[in-house]
């Protein structure tokens, strides 16, 4: 057997000899291409902006639309009968504030709220990880939920009054009945929205059946928990005021209904307000929750 020599064709260059190649050749050009080259430091488009604190922006927008306001109700467009101007709307709420009706009405709604936000919790957590955790309980308890969560709470009102009465009973259970299904949506979701991948990896880990609910389901449906609590704090205070008018004796949604029968804009202007500060103040408390519990889960926070 003969063996062929093949003449040696050109040798590709080692990764080693072309960085070395390359430091040399900017060892002898460094010094030179230093002097002439005069190389400033050049900062990113983001620190070069004058930025504006975030607490000024958002408050710009309410800010730029009270001044309108005002400025409509000074040159006489929007009247005192149509809608109340800025500062009479705040002279009538600090009256309610001396006088203790506003404080004692916020009172009233609140617990109303708390009852009906505890009762919904448990029965929309509790339907929502017996339907997600079982498929025996998703085949008894989902249909008749999304056949309920259809019919508008707001229509079962006459039916709650015949079965509760007129005292507190339907009030609380309008609250509970409109924060049930969101509650329930967003859970049943998140528990079915676990990376099956994880439950295999931790059934490989020799975790038992409430190991992995514990472990893996409950975090990995936690922030589908609390955007629906979010959403049904929203509605709870959407049911409070259709709850509050009918047949109340207390509360902020009392005070709107006295106001409505003397034509007061601006005491249903103030209730109003009360409102909008109340469900704010409800969902910063979930958002610090969320900062709080999902500090594992990175997000996206806007540019």
């Amino acid at each position: 057997m003969s063996i062929s020599h093949a003449p040696p064709g050109p040798r590709e260059p080692d990764i080693s000899e072309i960085s070395k190649q390359g430091t040399q050749h900017g060892s002898q050009q460094g010094p030179r291409q230093g002097a002439d080259l005069d190389l400033t430091p050049i900062a990113p488009a983001s620190s070069r902006r004058t930025r504006v604190p975030r607490s000024l922006r958002r408050t710009t927008g309410p800010l730029l639309l009270l001044a309108l306001w005002q400025l409509l109700s000074t040159t006489g467009v929007l009247t005192p009968d149509v809608l109340a101007s800025p500062g009479r709307i705040a002279q009538v709420g600090w009256d309610l504030i001396a006088d203790g009706s506003l404080p004692g009405a916020i009172g009233t709604s609140l617990r109303r709220v708390a009852g009906g936000l505890l009762l919904g919790t448990v029965i929309g957590v509790g339907l929502a990880l017996a339907s997600g955790l079982f498929r025996v309980g998703e085949d008894l308890v989902d249909a008749p939920v999304q056949m309920l969560r259809t019919v508008p709470f707001v229509g079962l009102i006459p039916l709650f009054i015949i079965w509760f009465g007129i005292g507190e009973a339907p009030k609380i259970a309008i609250i509970t009945l409109g924060v049930t299904f969101p509650l329930y949506l967003n859970v049943y979701a998140g528990i079915r929205g676990v990376d099956a991948q994880l439950i295999e990896a931790g059934e490989s880990l020799g975790l038992s059946r409430w190991g992995l609910v514990r472990h893996v389901v409950l975090p990995g449906a936690l922030p589908g928990a609390l955007t629906g609590l979010r959403y049904s704090l929203g509605i709870a205070w959407l049911a409070l005021v259709f709850a509050e008018q009918v047949n109340a004796d207390s509360g902020i949604g009392f005070l709107m209904v006295q106001a409505r029968d003397f034509l007061r804009t601006d005491v249903i202007v103030v209730c109003l307000i009360v409102y909008a500060f109340l469900g704010l103040l409800a969902d910063f408390v979930v958002r610090t929750l969320e900062r709080l519990l999902l500090q594992w889960r990175p997000t996206f926070t806007g540019r």
